[in-house]
């Protein structure tokens, strides 16, 4: 398991390891989300880093008769 150490400053750092397995660049930031007594840092992604997501995805919608 990796883990990480909350500094004097305040400041969290990531493992290279863990920065290249999901993808993190320098100043990425991030969603906070408090749950009980867990924090997750959910990384905000620009609208163009997420174009092409999608690719392929079956887009055929079937509808019963009624609802055309």
């Amino acid at each position: 398991m990796n883990t990480v150490t909350l500094s004097n400053e305040n400041k969290i750092a990531f493992s290279e390891e863990i920065c290249n397995m999901i993808g993190l660049k320098a100043g990425t930031s991030f969603e906070v989300i408090l749950y009980k007594n867990r924090i997750e840092l959910i990384p905000i992604n620009s609208i163009k880093k997420l174009k092409g997501l999608f690719n392929g995805i079956n887009t055929d919608i079937f509808r019963d008769e009624d609802r055309l």
